[in-house]
């Protein structure tokens, strides 16, 4: 192995929780290699969260890629002078692309069939029973570049780099109340978690204390069907859906106080911009709070302790909740804290 690498990409082309809990590899690898440029390849849509980390120098968007054929994408790898590879989500032609692009170092877990003839290096761990977190399951595949050791979530939180934030728009500024806990409610997951039901959300909207409590329902258009009619006319709770693309999501957790979420990309968002992060999770293996918590330093997790099944809601008290709520305000007065 290579002493000295000029150029490394990092490719994970799948949803916003699982490129969030790759972003400190980035950062892990510039603290080994500070020369290197550091190259994220991932979906358009997640563009916005790469963009944040100040440890990725350049993207490389997949959907550009796949609009060219097969011999200008060729081509067009072995331009770009990569020295390492990394396949964090496994995509089979673009790992046979990369081995016919010439790239010294190609690494892949060892769990994949077609790694076994398109990677050199083959870290063998397995994702599907460990008791390992997502993030820390992605350090493993650094093992061939002379990078290990069993990082902790707080190490891996130091490295993400999420400092490029999006400056938040001023009509979004406008709603926030600085005297109060501004608090965002994300109810829907597109699919990627057990959900609490959009019902216990409103009963918790409810609950809270209009006089301490501002709150944000978030979610994309098509998700605020499930919602928007349901909302109770209160002066304390707005309906932000629809109205912001990701960079103005970002800001706007970024500038709120609280979130409450399942496991879904903006729990992740919260969670690394150091706001209470109150995770909704199923006691379900993969699916579990010890695989895909959100790192953080303000993490709270709740916990179905039942077994769930996929199909039924979270079983979680709304006064554990509340009463997590309410502590942001305690934390947020304190001198020294935000």
């Amino acid at each position: 192995m290579q002493n000295k690498l000029d150029k490394i990409v990092i490719s994970r082309t799948d949803s916003i929780g699982d490129v969030i809990l790759t972003l400190p590899i980035a950062g892990i690898l510039k603290q080994k290699y500070p020369d290197a440029k550091i190259i994220f390849f991932g979906n358009t849509y997640t563009q916005p969260i790469i963009t944040s980390s100040v440890h990725v120098d350049e993207i490389w968007e997949w959907a550009e890629f796949v609009k060219k054929d097969q011999k200008t994408q060729l081509k067009w790898l072995k331009s770009q002078n990569i020295d390492a590879f990394i396949h964090i989500f496994p995509r089979k032609e673009l790992a046979r692309l990369v081995k016919k692009a010439g790239i010294k170092i190609r690494i892949g877990t060892s769990h994949r069939l077609y790694h076994l003839t398109t990677c050199n290096y083959r870290p063998n761990f397995t994702r599907k029973n460990s008791e390992l977190h997502e993030a820390q399951l992605n350090t493993k595949l650094l093992s061939p570049l002379g990078i290990g050791g069993n990082y902790s979530l707080a190490e891996l939180n130091h490295f993400v780099g999420f400092e490029n934030i999006p400056t938040l728009k001023d009509n979004f500024k406008a709603l926030l109340d600085p005297t109060k806990i501004n608090l965002i409610l994300h109810s829907k997951s597109q699919g990627s978690a057990i959900e609490w039901g959009v019902e216990n959300f409103i009963k918790l909207a409810i609950e809270l204390d209009p006089e301490k409590v501002n709150i944000f329902f978030t979610g994309t258009e098509k998700e605020s069907e499930y919602f928007r009619s349901l909302l109770p006319i209160q002066e304390n709770i707005h309906d932000v859906s629809g109205q912001m693309d990701l960079f103005d999501l970002i800001a706007f957790i970024a500038n709120a106080d609280a979130i409450v979420a399942a496991s879904t990309g903006p729990l992740h968002i919260g969670g690394i911009l150091g706001i209470r992060t109150i995770g909704l999770f199923a006691n379900l293996k993969p699916m579990h709070a010890g695989r895909w918590q959100p790192l953080g330093n303000d993490v709270v997790i709740m916990e179905d302790e039942k077994k769930s099944e996929k199909t039924q809601p979270l079983l979680i008290n709304h006064r554990s909740i509340i009463k997590g709520v309410y502590a942001t305000a305690l934390k947020r007065n304190k001198p020294g804290t935000r």
